[in-house]
């Protein structure tokens, strides 16, 4: 995986690119508590939108729901497309 990877996303009728790096993610989990999400949804999408962008992206941000919905969208196209499998142990008979 690269190091930084840029995503557009639409929203409404405007288009948006966030460059993500993986301290962007890690900072971003990190903050997020079960108390504290929208700030660091809202963070993370003002601090990796393109600085021209910002200004546009502001007022959309107000909404704290959509703050979450658009941070969701970027994390998941940040993702990587790779399937995780949880393997259960094989229970050994008793002998």
């Amino acid at each position: 995986m690269t190091d930084r990877r840029d995503i557009t996303l639409q929203i409404g009728e405007s288009e948006f690119t966030f460059g993500l790096a993986p301290q962007d993610v890690t900072k971003y989990f990190n903050a997020v508590t079960p108390t504290n999400k929208v700030a660091p949804s809202n963070n993370l999408l003002t601090t990796t939108v393109r600085a021209e962008q910002l200004a546009d992206l502001r007022p959309l941000l107000g909404n704290p729901v959509l703050t979450l919905q658009i941070a969701g969208a970027l994390l998941e196209d940040y993702s990587p497309d790779i399937e995780v499998i949880v393997k259960k142990p094989s229970v050994a008979p008793n002998a």
